[in-house]
């Protein structure tokens, strides 16, 4: 069964979204698989095809349920598409979209899988970033249990979310191939961490490592059950 992430979604205190984007922990990995950032100007331009779309009545992006936020002028619509997740962040003062971050599903992964991971992707405006606003939502998410899985590439400012973010919620990670998981640790090496097949996994309030494995199928890697025995 899906999680039913928007049914929670207006029980978590939307001021996070006044909050500053969270700064990089120290001491943790840095090392990152960088992916190819998008231009300013192709970000608006389909930030702008998107409130096109809210605006005319016959589009599905028309009348979506809207929450408040506590930065004036701002508020969030909603959507959910097969089991994939949709938060749309609007200024309505300028009447523009400053940006979206989407839940998807993971084809890399299998049926047993799928239902308990999710991977988050942003895109903000610029004059909207280093707001805190894709951080909020991520934190709502995590908040409502959603566990979400990093992509094979992060850009650097993603990449700094999710370090912030293994702050309050814990973070692992995984061997992704051939749609099985296997389970690495909470820290790696370099070589481990420049491999494509290796994810960032972050858990939802409410979960465990040990329930989220045998939820997903994932097993022990060699080396983490070494880390494990040696606690």
């Amino acid at each position: 069964m899906i999680f039913p992430f928007f049914n929670l979604l207006q029980e978590f205190a939307v001021p996070t979204l006044a909050l500053p984007a969270i700064r990089l922990a120290l001491g943790l990995v840095t090392e990152l698989r960088i992916d190819v950032n998008h231009t300013p100007d192709e970000v608006e331009s389909e930030l702008d095809a998107i409130r096109n779309r809210m605006s005319r009545s016959s589009d599905r992006l028309y009348g979506l349920p809207e929450v408040r936020t506590d930065i004036p002028g701002l508020v969030l619509r909603h959507r959910e598409a097969d089991g994939e997740y949709y938060v749309y962040v609007v200024d309505l003062r300028r009447d523009r979209v400053a940006g979206y971050t989407v839940f998807n599903r993971l084809i890399e992964v299998g049926r047993r899988a799928d239902p308990y991971l999710r991977a988050p992707h942003s895109k903000y405006a610029a004059p909207y970033q280093r707001m805190g606003l894709a951080t909020a939502v991520y934190r709502w998410g995590l908040d409502a249990g959603l566990c979400i899985m990093s992509g094979a590439r992060q850009s650097e400012g993603a990449h700094r979310l999710w370090l912030g973010l293994a702050r309050d919620y814990e973070l692992g990670y995984v061997d992704l191939r051939r749609k099985r998981l296997s389970y690495l640790g909470r820290a790696v090496d370099a070589a481990v961490l420049g491999d494509l097949h290796t994810r960032m996994v972050l858990l939802g309030r409410g979960w465990t490592l040990e329930r989220h494995m045998q939820a997903t199928g994932m097993t022990w890697s060699e080396g983490a059950c070494t880390q494990q025995d040696l606690g």
